[in-house]
C-alpha cells in the first residue's frame, strides 16, 4: 500500500538522485572548462592585439567563476538538505557582477547603465544581508 510516508520516502530518493546528477554534471562541466582555458591560455597572446587575446580568457575564468558558485550550491544542499537563500543571492551576485565587468570588457556599458547594473548589485547585496540576518527555519529570540 502507498502511504505518505513511502512518497515522501521516494521523493527524496529521486530528489537526491537528480541534484547527484546535475552536481556530477557541473563538475565535469567544470573540469572540461578549466582544461579549455589552461589549453586556450596560448591562444590569447597569438591574437594580434593583448585585448582581444584576453577577452576570451577573461570570459572563460568568469564563467568558471559562476560554476563554480552552482557547484557550491549544489553541496551545500546536500549539507542542510534544503537550498539557502544567501546561497542563491550569492550565485546571482556572482553572474551579474560576470554580466556586468563583461559588459565594461567589451565597451557595451556605458554612462547610466553602469548606474543601474550598481544598483542591482546592491541589491542583491541587501537581499544577501536580509537572508542572512533573517535565515529561514531558525525561531529568533525575544529581545530581552
Amino acid at each position: 500500500m502507498v502511504t505518505q510516508k513511502n512518497l515522501l520516502m521516494f521523493f527524496r530518493i529521486v530528489t537526491r538522485i537528480i541534484f547527484n546528477l546535475a552536481l556530477v554534471a557541473l563538475l565535469v562541466g567544470l573540469l572540461v572548462s578549466v582544461a579549455r582555458t589552461l589549453l586556450d591560455l596560448g591562444l590569447a597572446f597569438s591574437q594580434p592585439t593583448v585585448r582581444l587575446g584576453l577577452k576570451d580568457l577573461v570570459t572563460n575564468i568568469l564563467s568558471l567563476v559562476v560554476v563554480l558558485e552552482l557547484v557550491r550550491a549544489f553541496v551545500d544542499y546536500f549539507e542542510y538538505e534544503r537550498i539557502r537563500a544567501e546561497i542563491l543571492v550569492e550565485v546571482a551576485v556572482v553572474f551579474v557582477l560576470r554580466e556586468m565587468m563583461l559588459g565594461l570588457f567589451s565597451g557595451d556599458i556605458r554612462g547610466a547603465d553602469v548606474l543601474v547594473w550598481s544598483a542591482g548589485i546592491l541589491a542583491l547585496i541587501g537581499a544577501r544581508a536580509l537572508a542572512i540576518a533573517f535565515p529561514y527555519g531558525k525561531e529568533r529570540k525575544p529581545a530581552g
